[in-house]
């Protein structure tokens, strides 16, 4: 070997040496274990009734975040479609036109009624955020209120 690569190539594996730990101390570490709850899963309401199948057309998917103030009753509603909730924090208090009720917590899921009159309400003194998502057709309303008009 001539004495100029004697030389260099040294430098070059020292370099190299550098930079390859460099880049792998770069590279992030993906040896965190996923963790996968199911919330719930369930072909009934939250009041034990089946629920219906998918109405026909092209599907439609909603997800909504509500904040429900304190001390604030929602409006006598039904919902058109399948949806499931998880409440993220404060309490609610769900109640079918029934009588039937189901109060929840900051972690709890609902399967909602379908097609059945009832409201929520939070009784306490800070905000009720529910995430909820509602499996729907275009065009089919996935809330109606009670009085309020549809054509």
């Amino acid at each position: 070997m001539d004495k100029k690569l004697k030389k260099i190539v040294p430098f070059l594996v020292s370099v190299f040496s550098v930079w390859s730990l460099t880049a792998i101390a770069a590279e992030p570490h993906y040896t965190k274990t996923v963790k996968v709850e199911k919330v719930v899963q369930s072909s009934k309401s939250w009041n034990g009734n089946r629920l219906p199948t998918y109405p026909e057309g092209q599907p439609e998917v909603t997800l909504l975040k509500i904040t429900i103030p304190p001390k604030t009753r929602l409006p006598i509603h039904k919902h058109t479609v399948i949806n499931t909730g998880l409440l993220l924090s404060g309490e609610l208090t769900v109640v079918s036109k029934k009588g039937e009720n189901l109060k929840m917590k900051a972690g709890d899921p609902i399967v909602e009624l379908v097609e059945e009159w009832h409201y929520g309400i939070n009784e306490t003194d800070e905000n009720a955020v529910i995430v909820v998502f509602y499996a729907g057709v275009k065009g089919l309303p996935i809330t109606i209120k009670e009085n309020q008009k549809t054509d």
